[in-house]
């Protein structure tokens, strides 16, 4: 008789049917009750998936779960966390979904107290998105306990992962649509009712009808205030608890007074009663609110998309075999098979085959790129013509893609200065629209106290700062998104305040205005007739020959002229002045003129020597390449206003070149890094200046500029500290980027003007009793959904 396994560990099941967990439908023996408490937390977490696609067991748990922490504790399991935590160094990293965010002040709220647990590092959270990007210890503090801590202060959070965010979604959105269709229903009875007990043409009605309409209209409005309107109870209520004030708190305080104050009215049957009012405000407030949490999922989709862009299955190969296996199986090593057309799974080298590949999901680019035996790939971008063989060499969060997604999310996290006096300005605000209601209901009780209840509704209802609240957090959000699809990567706070502001750019050359590999242009060959006298392709296939093993650029130059039938022996390198070793019983030498020959002249070009037995036989033509669209880039650049200026470290006549092909007047060369901070702080005299470099050997000048920016993409860009990232190295993208950042300053600017200036207007409105309570929600939602929509405006922007 064979014996049982546990489903989750796979060791020994000596307890019989005691312990079981009820996984897809069917019911699965543990061996203890720890396993059948992680593997039942598991499940109650949604992970099933875990179960469906893992390739080793589980843990064997000695332990029970915590009571309090049994929900969340699957989280903590390293099988299951490889699906979304991002090791950093020391330190873990992890996305997180936020259920129940309603703004700014909420995402306030979740940051200050997630920080104060012991080895949190960073906390950003993103009230457009409701997503929360966080940093910890993995040693001080478990992720269960981070989950638990947000729970604690009245959100569910979980790890970010988009098939679950959109069934949440959904979820909320069908939620939210039962609470507005209640109230929208409600409304329309409780209407009916205020016309009856209103309007002229029912002046006869007896007192009884009236009396009784009251108690009708009390009854139909209930389910709005108790069910329909519980989002900005919640919201205001933890607002409170945490010593703070959010928009929330008035608009809770406007709806519960309402119809407090008019039960009071109608069981007395004195006194004027406001349950239109109440249920037509909160199914207005609640039309903003639903249209505004669309909006929002609308603005953060991007980032979603990305993860859909990698495939769920995999072709691999094993010992000449090919079989389709699930994508989140494959394991670093692993070699997988892309046919034309198929989406590549994972980051890798090419090993096999030929073929071109669109990164455009990388880069913003369509045109392919082609690939050869030794580069790399990524996740997500598609092979166009040939079969390929990819070695995987990362998987999950390791991959680029999870990358840029990770740098997005910092992106939309960080906060402009603006949006941080926003957010202040809106709770200093909240409290002082409390007091001016106070104010207004004490002056109107005196004056006229029959409509001092409705006019100090008015006053809490209208002057809600949800618009100054959204100004900034949808539109950097949107254009954080419209860079993204671009290829550019923003990684620093104040990108968006600094780009508009710049007005000088500073290149470094190799790398960055050209391609920094060098290409043989001209062969001249010499002393035709002579006995040393060579062919054009002997002299490339000799110097190929030389330069071979060689790390020097110059060398790869000339890698593709290489020929196996000739052979070096006796081959060694000057250091600074080139190579020698016999060829065929020959000595030939390749490199300056005065190694090869004694002699030197000033040349205007990059340019290389061949000499046989000591006689000069071959010079060399060699140019760094110019990046396609550096000059497009350049004039781009120049219309904006920017001042161009050259700083290399080269110190051949080849920076000169290019200045003069680029028409650009401010050009140096052989400049030390220090030189080159030096340059760049004279400019920040009288400029605001941003520097590209490469990230690493320009660090001391990339920090000191107002703004850097770093060429690549692959592994590399983990280790970059620039301010922003082109992925695609295309230059042309930065003058898109400083586009975009301007009409997102525009669009800000024009969201805070309407967000102030709609308050600035209804307040002495609201005061003056000019404004009915209903008037007043449909002011206020109107206003925030005008802000959220100008700030989708971005989404459709044309580079």
């Amino acid at each position: 008789m064979s014996q049982l396994s546990c489903y989750h560990c796979s060791e020994p099941v000596l307890t019989a049917s005691q312990f079981t967990t009820v996984i897809d439908g069917k019911s699965q023996l543990m061996c203890c009750p720890g396993c059948q408490a992680v593997s039942q937390a598991i499940i109650d977490a949604g992970l099933i998936n875990y179960y469906k696609f893992r390739t080793e067991p589980g843990n064997k748990q000695n332990a029970l779960v915590p009571e309090q922490l049994s929900a969340v504790s699957a989280y903590d399991l390293p099988e299951v966390q490889q699906d979304f935590i991002h090791q950093s160094g020391e330190l873990k990293e992890v996305s997180l979904s936020i259920d129940g965010i309603t703004c700014a002040a909420c995402a306030w709220l979740i940051e200050h107290q997630v920080k104060k647990l012991a080895g949190v590092v960073n906390v950003q959270v993103n009230s457009t998105t409701q997503r929360a990007l966080i940093s910890w210890h993995p040693d001080t503090l478990k992720l269960s306990q981070i989950l638990c801590k947000i729970s604690a202060i009245g959100y569910q959070a979980a790890p970010f992962q988009v098939d679950e965010q959109e069934a949440n979604s959904k979820k909320e959105s069908r939620k939210f649509l039962i609470r507005l269709g209640l109230a929208g229903f409600a409304t329309m009875q409780v209407m009916m009712f205020a016309l009856a007990l209103y309007s002229d043409i029912f002046s006869d009605l007896d007192a009884a009808y009236r009396h009784y309409f009251r108690w009708v209209s009390m009854l139909f409005a209930a389910p709005v205030v108790f069910y329909s309107a519980q989002p900005f109870y919640f919201s205001a209520i933890r607002s409170i608890l945490m010593g703070r004030l959010n928009m929330d708190v008035s608009v809770s305080i406007a709806i519960c007074g309402a119809y407090i104050a008019s039960c009071i009215e109608t069981i007395n049957g004195t006194g004027e009663v406001y349950f239109e009012s109440v249920s037509m405000f909160t199914f207005f407030l609640l039309i903003g609110r639903y249209f505004e949490q669309n909006a929002r999922q609308k603005a953060s989709v991007s980032s979603s998309n990305l993860h859909k862009l990698i495939p769920l299955t995999a072709w691999l190969k094993t010992h000449n075999r090919v079989e389709e296996v699930a994508a989140k199986k494959l394991v670093i090593g692993n070699e997988i098979l892309v046919k034309p057309g198929d989406v590549i799974a994972a980051d890798g080298i090419l090993i096999e085959g030929a073929s071109s590949v669109n990164e455009a999901m990388l880069t913003g680019e369509q045109m392919p790129i082609n690939k050869t035996m030794g580069a790399a790939v990524f996740a997500g971008t598609i092979n166009i013509e040939q079969p390929i063989t990819v070695k995987v060499t990362a998987i999950g969060q390791d991959q680029l893609v999870a990358e840029i997604i990770r740098l997005q999310e910092i992106a939309s996290n960080n906060k402009p200065k603006i949006a941080l006096y926003a957010d202040r300005f809106s709770n200093y605000f909240t409290a002082l629209i409390l007091c001016i209601a106070v104010v207004t209901y004490l002056f109107w009780s005196a004056y006229s106290p029959d409509d001092a209840f409705w006019i100090t509704l008015s006053v809490l209802v209208a002057t809600c700062p949800c618009a100054l609240a959204l100004a900034t957090p949808t539109a950097v959000t949107c254009g954080t998104a419209i860079l993204t699809k671009l290829g550019i990567i923003t990684r620093k706070t104040g990108v968006f305040e600094k780009l508009p502001m710049l007005n000088h750019v500073v290149f470094d050359k190799t790398g960055t205005l050209t391609l920094g590999t060098l290409s043989v242009t001209d062969v001249e060959l010499l002393h035709e007739g002579d006995e040393n006298y060579i062919s054009k392709q002997n002299a490339l296939q000799y110097a190929a020959a030389l330069e071979a093993g060689s790390l020097h650029p110059i060398a790869n130059a000339f890698k593709q002229y290489h020929s196996p039938a000739i052979t070096v022996t006796q081959r060694h390198s000057i250091v600074g002045n080139g190579l020698q070793g016999m060829i065929c019983g020959k000595q030939i030498a390749i490199g300056s003129q005065a190694f090869v020959n004694g002699t030197a002249a000033e040349e205007t070009a990059l340019t290389v020597w061949l000499s046989i037995n000591g006689h000069v036989c071959a010079k060399f033509s060699l140019v760094d390449q110019i990046r396609p669209d550096t000059e497009a880039a350049v004039m781009a650049l120049t219309q904006l206003g920017c001042k161009i200026t050259i700083a290399s470290g080269d110190s051949s006549n080849e920076v000169a070149n290019l200045a003069t092909r680029l028409n650009i007047s401010d050009w140096h060369n052989g400049l030390s890094p220090a030189a080159k901070l030096d340059l760049v702080q004279q400019r920040q005299q009288h400029s605001h200046v941003a520097m590209f470099g490469d990230g690493i050997n320009d660090a001391p000048v990339l920090a000191g500029a107002n703004l850097s920016v770093a060429m690549g993409s692959g592994a590399a860009i983990s280790k970059n500290s620039a301010d922003i990232i082109l992925l695609g190295d295309n230059l042309s993208r930065f003058a898109d980027a400083v586009k975009v950042a301007k009409t997102t300053k525009r669009i800000i600017k024009q969201n805070l003007f309407w967000a102030i200036g709609y308050n600035l207007l209804i307040i002495p409105l609201a005061v003056s009793g000019h404004l009915v309570p209903y008037i007043a929600a449909i002011g206020m939602s109107a206003s925030s959904l005008i802000v959220v929509t100008n700030s989708l405006r971005l989404l459709k922007v044309r580079i």
